[in-house]
C-alpha cells in the first residue's frame, strides 16, 4: 500500500455578484474542478478552509459544498484581510486531502479573473 500524506490544494475563483446564487455557483465550480483535477474522493478530504473578500457576504460558501453532499467534511469560512486594491469578489479555498500524490503532482486551480493571482499555478488548470 502506498504511503499517504496530507496535502494542501489551493484555489480561487471570482464571483459575478454578491448573491447566494452567484456565490454557490462559483464555489461549486471551484470545488468540482479541484476534485476532478486531482482525482480526489470526497472521503479523502480532511478539511476545507474557505475565505471570501469583504464584499462577499450574502452566504457562507461552505453551504454550497453541503448542497453538493459534502456533509461530513469539516469546513470553516472566514473573511479575507481588507487589503487596499486587492482583487474584489473572490473566493479562496484550501483543501487538506489525504493522498499518495507528491506536492509536485498536486494541481492548484485559479479560475476566472483569479488566474491573475497566480499565473504560474493557473496554467496548470
Amino acid at each position: 500500500m502506498e504511503e499517504r500524506s496530507v496535502r494542501g490544494i489551493r484555489g480561487a475563483i471570482t464571483v459575478k455578484a454578491n448573491t447566494r446564487d452567484d456565490i454557490f455557483l462559483a464555489t461549486k465550480e471551484l470545488l468540482k474542478a479541484t476534485i476532478e483535477a486531482n482525482q480526489i474522493a470526497i472521503e479523502d478530504i480532511a478539511s476545507i478552509f474557505l475565505t471570501t473578500t469583504p464584499d462577499l457576504n450574502a452566504v457562507f460558501p461552505a453551504r454550497a459544498a453541503r448542497e453538493m453532499g459534502w456533509h461530513l467534511v469539516p469546513m470553516l469560512c472566514a473573511r479575507e484581510i481588507d487589503v487596499p486594491d486587492a482583487m474584489p469578489k473572490l473566493i479562496r479555498v484550501l483543501l487538506h486531502v489525504n493522498t499518495t500524490k507528491t506536492q509536485a503532482e498536486i494541481t492548484h486551480l485559479y479560475l476566472g479573473d483569479a488566474a491573475g493571482l497566480r499565473p504560474d499555478l493557473a496554467q496548470q488548470g
